[in-house]
C-alpha cells in the first residue's frame, strides 16, 4: 500500500525508537547480538544516547532514572522515551510550519548532526520528526 499523504510534507521512515534501560551496556550488547544492530555513539553527544542501528533505523538508548520505582505507572524507570520519523530536509521546514500553522506545542533541539522537533500525541506519547544536516557518510 502506497503512503499517501494530504499534508504539505511526507515522512521518509521511521527512524528510530527511545528507550530508557537500567544497564545500557547489557542493552546494547543484547542488541548487537541478538538482532545484529550496529553500535553508533557520536563523541558530540557523550555517553548517551547509545544508537543501535540496522541501517539508517534503529534504537536509541538512555540510561533510566535510577531513583524511580521499577513498576510506577508514571515512571520513566524502564520505558520508551519517544520515537521519530525521518524526514527530508525541505519536508522538515514544511512540517515546522504545518505544527505552527496548527497551533501545536513543539520543541525545536539541534542534536549536531540532526535537527529535531518534538511534540506528544494525545496520549503524551513524545513524537519526533528528525532531519539530517550533515552527509550520509558524516553520519551513517
Amino acid at each position: 500500500m502506497a503512503y499517501n499523504n494530504t499534508l504539505p510534507f511526507q515522512i521518509d521512515r521511521l527512524d528510530h525508537v527511545a528507550f530508557y534501560v537500567r544497564d545500557m551496556e547489557a542493552s546494547a550488547n543484547w542488541y548487537k547480538t541478538v538482532l545484529g544492530l550496529q553500535r553508533y555513539q557520536p563523541a558530540e553527544w557523550g555517553s548517551f544516547p547509545i544508537f543501535m542501528l540496522a541501517g539508517k533505523t534503529g534504537l536509541a538508548l538512555f540510561p533510566a532514572s535510577a531513583d524511580a520505582k521499577p513498576f510506577e505507572a508514571s515512571s520513566r524507570y524502564v520505558c520508551m522515551e519517544h520515537f521519530a520519523f525521518h524526514v527530508s530536509n525541505e519536508d522538515f521546514r514544511k512540517a515546522r510550519a504545518h505544527y505552527e500553522s496548527l497551533g501545536l506545542d513543539f520543541e525545536f533541539r539541534d542534536h549536531h548532526y540532526f535537527h529535531s522537533i518534538y511534540t506528544e500525541d494525545p496520549d503524551g506519547h513524545t513524537v519526533e520528526l528528525t532531519t539530517l544536516v550533515v552527509s550520509v557518510e558524516d553520519f551513517y
